[in-house]
């Protein structure tokens, strides 16, 4: 029979891996240290991966609501096709529990997201939403009226969303809008006699405490740029390249005399971050059209899904289509985060 001392050694070993190292259990980290970690991470990363690590790390990343304050889900276009970003988006703004400030999206918005963003974050200061080709001027217009606390308004690449009335909706129901960004991939010239060239710019003309403006590769004309220029008085940057029909005269020159930055139609495009497709106009014969369509996810997300604690309502597989998540690759990722942080 081993002696008594025997089984103490034996005991004091267990535990030990290779070389003699105790084996941390990353379930029992201390929830300032998971919340390091977490912060290392954007939104996406958690929501498929670290925040389905174990139980522990579910809860931290579900239970921290300053976590989720400002929201940035830009970045992860490849995975459209086979992940429901507008669920993944909408499970992001519950866990801020009414905190969100800023909601960052890239294909990551529809209209039935930006309604529940208008009821889940009233506070909201910042919108940036990025080739969100399944939000409409109706959904836009519904939650924006709920945005009153907004400062800054990003729509790029976003093309459903458009027309004078739309943008009279941000100017009257966000009175504290500073920035406004509306960009395409580039100029497109319209000659419908129906079509108003000058449609944005008179609804951006409402927006009169705008303090930074671009536009990009609209279709406005000088009379349009003269509405904005009268009645956004307190601009100091406006950024209009690819914004062909625009001629600077005198005239114009003379009411952009006071901005600090400007950026003309013809200024060089080195420094903007989405594609820059060469500008096509109405009689072009070599015209490449684009219908803004892509092929979306065929995942939805229930919101009024309700699943007890032992289950995870935010688990990739309300998301995932086709991709697997294997908990101990996951744990293997966090280990080397974890090295790295210290």
């Amino acid at each position: 029979m081993p002696s008594s001392s025997s089984r103490r050694r034996r005991g004091r070993g267990r535990g030990r891996g290779r070389g003699g190292r105790n084996k941390r259990n990353w379930a029992d980290l201390p929830q300032d240290a998971i919340s390091a970690v977490l912060r290392k991470l954007d939104h996406v990363e958690i929501l498929m991966g670290a925040g389905q690590a174990c139980r522990s790390w579910r809860r931290a990343a579900r239970d921290d609501p300053s976590l989720w304050r400002r929201i940035d889900m830009r970045g992860h276009a490849d995975l459209f096709n086979q992940v429901n970003l507008h669920g993944m988006a909408q499970a992001a703004v519950r866990r801020a529990r009414g905190q969100c400030e800023a909601f960052w999206g890239e294909y990551a918005g529809d209209d039935a997201f930006l309604l529940f963003l208008g009821e889940q974050a009233p506070s909201l200061k910042s919108l940036r939403l990025i080739s969100c080709y399944d939000v409409s001027n109706e959904g836009f217009a519904e939650a924006v009226k709920k945005l009153p606390l907004l400062e800054e308004l990003e729509l790029s690449l976003s093309s459903n969303v458009f027309g004078k009335e739309v943008f009279e909706t941000v100017g009257k129901s966000c009175p504290h809008l500073k920035s406004f960004r509306l960009s395409e991939h580039g100029f497109y010239s319209f000659e419908d006699v129906d079509y108003n060239k000058d449609g944005e710019a008179l609804g951006i003309a409402t927006m009169t405490e705008l303090r930074a403006l671009q536009i990009f590769g609209n279709n406005l004309t000088n009379e349009g740029l003269t509405a904005i220029l009268d009645n956004c008085r307190h601009l100091e940057s406006l950024d209009i390249r690819h914004c062909f029909n625009v001629e600077m005269d005198k005239t114009l020159q003379a009411k952009c005399a006071g901005i600090k930055t400007l950026r003309l139609p013809d200024d060089s495009t080195d420094d903007y971050e989405f594609i820059v497709k060469s500008p096509v106009w109405a009689d072009d014969s070599s015209e490449d059209d684009f219908d803004g369509s892509y092929l979306g996810s065929d995942v939805y997300y229930d919101l009024d899904t309700e699943l007890d604690d032992d289950d995870d309502i935010y688990d990739p597989s309300n998301y995932v289509d086709g991709i697997d998540s294997d908990d101990e690759e996951a744990r293997m990722i966090l280990k080397g985060l974890w090295a790295l942080m210290k």
